[in-house]
């Protein structure tokens, strides 16, 4: 008992420590932080404690007025904490790009204060370009030197891999030693570190999974509760199956939140810029194609509906009446194409990943062997085979061949591959071998480098098969205990009112059927199916770091799952309590 009243007096100590110091770091000064937020918050907090012992206001609603408050003053409490975390998160999630991008520069023929100027005007690298601007900015403004400015910022930075970082390269260069020299004999260490970052949130969001599949467990069985006890008690069953539903969203809603939090920055697919390669140009045509076939389906079942127009009825003559979920399921189906186009386009660019490291190591390779230009290398690499790659070497070189530069030849051959890996990692050799550094060097390092991403990459998609697998097992579930309670709310209906004209006492006085609309609690069932698909399809796109048309094809199918178990159900249930 004594140990662990210790450990949470511990862990209470290192929390208060940890919230003072993000109060340190806050990113405007201490005393307008607090008299602009804090205060007011407390004093608002104190209000909404007072609220419900003046204000006439009936229990349902006055209870919720402290909670309200207490959850605006927590949150400005601690927003400062959270603040440093998403900065903490946005240093990792790049660092290992950074590093090596460094390391490529620091084998060239250019000063070390230049390599720092150059990362510091990636703006890709986000809050870490935002360091080593103030780096450059003491050792510029300041008269600092580089091993001074580093010793300085490891202090404030809120990553600990990035403090240890730059304190360590400032006791190396204050040493005398090269910056090419450290980053090397260092790259080790520093994939090291960021494989345990990645495989450290993989972790997270694994525990994160068991919690969300408890709590959504929890909100069904809640759920099938306010469809079926309204029966029994005559309390309105649209209000409550209406809060639950909210509730329910609400839950999921937060979870979405906190796996995009949680979730390593580690992007499959190529950032557009001024050059929009073939393969977005497809996606494009995709997308129009399946939003355009959706809104036709649309148009034809609400207009069935509202009797304008034939409806699926006249459309699917061999169905006498079609359950209200297959209305909400049908118009989604042609979003499967775009995400279907785009999946299959994403496997060629998982495929293309695998074959640069290869590539970039046999092109390093051969070019500093031959002492000659990137062009002349290629002439006869692109006869070798490098798989899914191998197109996208022979335009490269026809396009260099074609004397076109070689800024432009290589941004359109990462865009031609569609992939974030290789548009970064080619960037880095391109400017590597621009600015005078060793080929073959560069080939190693970045293959080097790419292998253990592509490695963690791996992890990561067992990691989001296994999310897959449990969010359509939840899915169908859920949708199952849903309208179990439904179709046993629809049959007692039924019976309460056979019985009543025949029965001597009155059923009505037991069973309340004429509470329950159950056309519109069906309909909100639908709503939870498919606001489920939406989050559930947005944590699986969130998780594997691919693009958004993926969602599509993840929410028609969960609709679809939820549509179909929900019939079934209704189908089953009837079948053996149907008198």
């Amino acid at each position: 008992m004594a140990t662990q009243e210790a450990t949470v007096d511990s862990s209470l100590s290192e929390l208060f420590a940890s919230l003072v110091d993000s109060y340190r770091r806050l990113p405007m000064p201490l005393g307008v932080y607090l008299t602009r937020y804090l205060v007011p918050a407390g004093v608002f907090f104190v209000v909404t404690l007072i609220a419900p012992f003046v204000l006439p206001l009936p229990l349902g609603i006055a209870l919720p007025i402290p909670l309200l408050g207490l959850l605006i003053f927590g949150s400005v409490v601690f927003y400062p904490k959270i603040l440093i975390s998403q900065r903490r998160r946005a240093l990792n999630n790049r660092f290992h790009l950074m590093v090596t991008h460094m390391t490529v520069l620091s084998t060239t023929n250019i000063d070390r204060m230049e390599v720092f100027r150059a990362l510091s005007k990636e703006e890709e690298y986000g809050a870490l370009a935002e360091e080593l601007r103030r780096i450059v900015e003491l050792v510029d403004t300041w008269n600092l030197s580089l091993d001074d400015a580093c010793r300085r910022r490891a202090k404030e930075v809120p990553s600990d891999h990035l403090s240890d970082f730059f304190d360590r390269l400032s006791y190396t260069l204050g040493a005398g030693q090269s910056l090419e020299d450290y980053l090397v004999s260092e790259q080790d260490m520093m994939i090291e570190n960021y494989k345990t970052v990645y495989r450290g949130t993989l972790g997270n969001l694994n525990v994160m999974q068991d919690l969300y599949l408890s709590m959504i467990l929890s909100m069904t069985f809640a759920l099938v509760f306010a469809i079926v006890l309204p029966i029994l008690t005559g309390t309105n069953p649209t209000m409550t199956v209406a809060a639950v539903i909210l509730m329910f969203i609400l839950v999921q809603s937060g979870f979405y939140l906190a796996v995009r939090s949680i979730a390593p920055y580690d992007p499959v697919w190529f950032h557009p810029t001024s050059v929009e390669g073939p393969i977005q140009q497809r996606l494009d045509r995709a997308f129009k194609i399946g939003v355009g076939l959706s809104a036709l389906l649309v148009l034809i079942a609400f207009g069935g509906t509202l009797g304008v127009t034939p409806g699926f009825e006249a459309l699917l003559p061999w169905v006498d009446e079609l359950p209200l979920p297959l209305y909400v399921a049908i118009p989604m189906t042609p979003m499967l194409y775009p995400g279907i186009v785009a999946r299959q386009a994403e496997q060629k660019i998982k495929g293309r990943d695998d074959e640069f490291p290869s590539f970039i190591r046999a092109l390093g390779a051969t070019e500093g062997a031959k002492q000659s230009t990137t062009g002349a290398v290629l002439a006869s690499l692109r006869n070798k085979d490098f798989g899914p790659l191998t197109e996208n070497v022979d335009n490269l070189y026809r396009r260099l061949n074609m004397r076109l530069e070689p800024a432009k030849a290589w941004h359109h051959f990462a865009a031609g591959t569609g992939s974030y890996l290789i548009q970064k990692f080619s960037e880095m050799y391109l400017v590597g071998r621009k600015m005078g550094g060793s080929p073959k060097m560069l080939g190693e390092l970045i293959s080097a480098n790419m292998n253990e991403i592509l490695q963690l990459r791996q992890e990561r998609t067992q990691e989001t098969t296994t999310l897959i697998g449990m969010l359509y097992g939840i899915t169908a579930a859920s949708v199952f205990a849903f309208f179990i309670g439904l179709e046993i709310v629809t049959i007692l209906s039924g019976m309460s009112l056979d019985l009543a004209s025949s029965a001597e006492f009155d059923v009505n006085s037991l069973i309340n059927a004429s509470v329950y609309n159950i056309p519109l609690i069906e309909a909100l069932l639908i709503v939870v199916i498919v606001f489920n698909a939406i989050l559930s399809a947005l944590m699986i796109r969130t998780l594997d770091g691919g693009h958004k048309m993926n969602t599509y094809m993840h929410i028609v199918a969960l609709t679809w799952i939820g549509a179909i178990t929900g019939v079934f159900t209704r189908w089953m249930v009837g079948q053996f309590l149907a008198i």
